[in-house]
């Protein structure tokens, strides 16, 4: 977690999965969920911090996970009850508890760097602002996140700097790996990562889906359909799958990012430059964590695609997805959550015996699109409401490695 990437630049990953039981599985029910969370997170914490601080990190993510039925064969599984309204506050909070606990006795300052396409730059800003001895520093996409995204990224200020990188979400995310690959760097600040390649921030992503399990009232296992960019999220879930979790497959529900789809159709992995979509926080044109998920499978091609299918969602289908939810149901999705949506309702009817459920990963009110595809009013949540009062502070910036780094080395 200290380090958060290795030095050949590749990604962490655990050494061996922890299997759950049928006993741990059965009492889902009688459990709150902080300590379904630290008997998860324990196999691959315990030992290393004490078990009383593990507990009162896994508390900290102790909101609201509610599985909210659409249909009678389609669920929502809400992951938006956070303080910055994106799932990505799990995984930001249970990294900040490691790290304060980690570097609380480390003499230099921790400087922390994320690339975010959305949700992940306001949960780790939230996650980490004000902890003492960390820096952290997020690279953006200009004009390509929402403006609620925004204020959650540029309107904390003290220990969080936001820059504005005139570029795409991959443009970031290279800044960022380069920067924690650089020898000079290693030898002048601690630097990690907040973003999925960060193991601290992956691993308790899986935790959700047992949540979201344990609210079926039986029956058979579901499909889980999941909103895809990075892949961090669906490795999290076959990460939990790998674990015991009952799930008959996963859906990677694509936006014109189409990258998998066509590996899984054709069996060439091509990164393209990423295109901008409705669904911006999976406008990824060369996903991370898809190396992990090839691990959780061997490598084994085949085996994968009987576990996972991968479909990709244009934004005219997003949008009709949005109306039609809304019309049909009242439901408000947003647009990530109707790209998953689509996906799995487009497969249950090619399953008449299945039912699935989706993951609604950020609260519609964080994008502009909803409310114009609607024509309604979304109702904004208070602690949005408050960002509107705060100036933004960012650092505009062009796709230059010389100037991050110059920048980083005066944050020491």
């Amino acid at each position: 977690m200290l380090k958060g990437q290795p030095d050949d630049r590749g990604l962490y990953f655990p050494s061996s999965v922890p299997y759950i039981t049928e006993l741990f599985l059965q009492d889902l029910h009688e459990r709150h969920h902080p300590e379904i969370a630290f008997d998860l997170m324990w196999p691959y914490v315990g030992g290393d911090m004490p078990d009383d601080v593990l507990y009162k990190i896994c508390e900290s993510i102790n909101f609201d996970f509610p599985l909210v039925a659409i249909t009678d064969r389609i669920s929502a599984l809400e992951l938006f009850h956070g303080p910055t309204l994106a799932f990505k506050d799990v995984g930001a909070r249970f990294m900040s508890g490691c790290l304060q606990h980690f570097a609380k006795d480390r003499l230099e300052k921790t400087l922390v760097i994320v690339a975010t396409s959305g949700d992940t730059g306001g949960a780790v800003a939230a996650g980490f602002h004000n902890v003492n001895g960390v820096e952290v520093v997020i690279l953006y996409p200009k004009g390509k996140v929402s403006r609620i995204q925004e204020l959650q990224l540029t309107t904390l200020g003290g220990n969080v700097t936001a820059l504005e990188v005139d570029g795409n979400f991959d443009d970031c995310q290279a800044l960022a790996k380069k920067a924690l690959a650089d020898p000079e760097l290693q030898k002048r600040v601690h630097l990690t990562s907040a973003n999925s390649i960060n193991i601290a921030r992956w691993l308790p992503q899986q935790i959700y889906y047992f949540f979201g399990y344990e609210q079926l009232n039986g029956g058979d296992s579901p499909v889980f359909a999941v909103p895809s960019g990075n892949f961090g999220n669906l490795a999290a879930g076959l990460l939990a799958q790998a674990s015991g979790l009952p799930i008959k497959k996963f859906i990677a529900a694509c936006n014109a990012n189409d990258v998998v789809p066509e590996f899984m159709r054709t069996g060439d992995y091509s990164p393209k430059a990423s295109v901008a979509t409705l669904s911006n926080a999976m406008d990824v044109g060369d996903p991370s964590n898809f190396v992990r998920i090839l691990e959780i499978f061997a490598y084994d091609i085949n085996l994968l695609k009987k576990t996972v299918e991968a479909v990709s969602v244009s934004d005219e289908t997003t949008a009709a997805t949005l109306r039609d939810v809304y019309d049909k149901t009242g439901y408000v999705l947003d647009p990530h959550g109707a790209v998953a949506y689509r996906a799995l309702a487009d497969d249950l009817e090619k399953h008449p015996l299945h039912r699935g459920i989706f993951l609604e990963t950020a609260h519609p009110v964080k994008f502009d699109s909803v409310e114009t595809i609607l024509g309604e009013k979304i109702a904004v949540p208070a602690n949005v409401r408050e960002l509107f009062d705060k100036p933004k502070e960012s650092i505009e910036m062009d796709v230059n490695y010389n100037d991050l780094k110059d920048l980083l080395l005066a944050k020491i």
